[in-house]
């Protein structure tokens, strides 16, 4: 049963939470982190991305990026832009995106936990991610970013939620630039912190939505720390991780898309022929094509939208990962049609997140030719059907929107 409890946050002041709080340090790249915190001193970007402080010719894993990142975390720390909590309290964050509101609870998750397999994972991991960002919680001895977590929230868990949102006031109400509506509420009553803790101790399975890397690296952290402490009590603070669970079916999943930058030496005529082997093939003039179920698949090529349907032998005999349309698409499709052996390394294959919309695939293909693939979006029961069978998603099976932001909370380790 689940392990989650309450922490004291080292958190922005109410006044700066909208300047602190920043995107995943994954969703946005260097220059474009380096162009938010030249504007904004406050952005938390400056300790996910601190080598936007840097010299230009810094390497994105030199040592000295984790030394700046300790350095400007302390200097927001110092100068009353962050504070910390006095007592461990649980928090309430609610992210509302075109009208659909998902409320999560903020807690610390513990490692033990995601070495049993209560916490279940659905994707691999890579090793340099993984360094990465061990480095990064080392040296700034802290969680700064929640892993994204998902579960079948019990009934009384619920309600607890909507009583405490109804009833207090926000801490933090802000909008951010893509419209998103963040709301964060402290739960700090103790009999409310007991129940919140009780009720997740009944929860058999919790979900990673997205944050894989940082998950494995605060557990590694966490481990290295055993190891230096060997009288730990499993108390201490490092044998847990930032985390915010969402009930399952609150969360939103885009398509991941996918952009092939050419066709493999066929000509248009020979490649058609080659889909038309594994799916039914429909032209759609005039119009882009959004599939709107399970198996079927909007392609763009040579200026037409196609909708692509999958011949029920190609998936009725799968297991749950063959049957994900991603699954169907590059066995049937992308690697004996288009030469794509490994998504994951293959540099002729792009992944475009569903929030970029169907306009962004054609422009890429009228642009630079290639075809494109508009997916259906993976549900979130064949994600966690999927890791309860401790089985592997495909890369980029999943694109969640709203994103979390970063800096709203931190964990520290000691």
């Amino acid at each position: 049963m689940a392990k989650f409890r309450a922490f004291q946050s080292l958190r922005p002041t109410p006044e700066k939470a909208a300047a602190v709080a920043a995107l995943p340090y994954d969703v946005v790249n260097r220059e474009e982190a380096k162009a938010i915190g030249d504007k904004n001193p406050d952005s938390f970007l400056h300790i996910d991305r601190a080598e936007m402080d840097l010299p230009p010719e810094t390497d994105l894993y030199d040592e000295k990026v984790y030394q700046q990142a300790r350095r400007n975390l302390d200097r927001l720390s110092e100068d009353g832009i962050f504070i910390q909590d006095e007592k461990p309290c649980y928090y309430l964050y609610e992210l509302t995106r075109k009208g659909k509101v998902q409320t999560g609870i903020v807690g610390t998750s513990s490692i033990d936990d995601y070495l049993e397999g209560v916490i279940k994972k659905h994707e691999l991991t890579r090793e340099d991610k993984e360094q990465d960002r061990i480095r990064h919680v080392d040296v700034c001895d802290a969680n700064t970013g929640p892993i994204f977590l998902a579960c079948r929230y019990p009934q009384s868990l619920l309600e607890t939620v909507e009583e405490w949102k109804t009833s207090h006031a926000p801490v933090y109400d802000f909008t951010a630039d893509d419209e998103i509506i963040h709301r964060v509420w402290v739960v700090d009553q103790t009999d409310v912190i007991d129940r919140i803790r009780q009720d997740f101790e009944t929860i058999p399975a919790i979900y990673i939505a997205d944050g894989h890397h940082r998950a494995a690296s605060a557990v590694k952290v966490g481990l290295r720390r055993r190891e230096a402490h060997p009288d730990y009590t499993g108390e201490e603070e490092f044998n847990y991780f930032l985390s915010v669970v969402f009930p399952f079916d609150q969360l939103t999943i885009l398509p991941y898309n996918r952009y092939v930058h050419d066709k493999n030496g066929l000509d248009e005529k020979a490649f058609l022929g080659a889909v038309k082997f594994s799916f039914e093939l429909m032209l759609l003039p005039g119009f882009p094509c959004k599939p709107v179920e399970k198996h079927c698949i909007g392609m763009y090529s040579d200026g037409q939208w196609y909708h692509l349907r999958a011949y029920p032998d190609t998936y009725e005999k799968k297991d749950v990962v063959g049957q994900l349309d991603v699954s169907i698409l590059q066995e049937k499709l992308l690697q004996p049609v288009l030469g794509i052996g490994d998504p994951r390394t293959d540099p002729r294959i792009s992944f475009v997140g569903g929030s970029r919309g169907l306009s962004e695939l054609q422009k890429l293909v009228d642009e630079k030719g290639g075809t494109a693939f508009a997916m259906f979006p993976t549900s979130m029961e064949d994600l966690m059907s999927i890791a309860d069978e401790g089985k592997l998603m495909p890369p980029k099976s999943t694109w969640f929107e709203p994103k979390l932001r970063s800096g709203l909370f931190i964990h520290k380790l000691s």
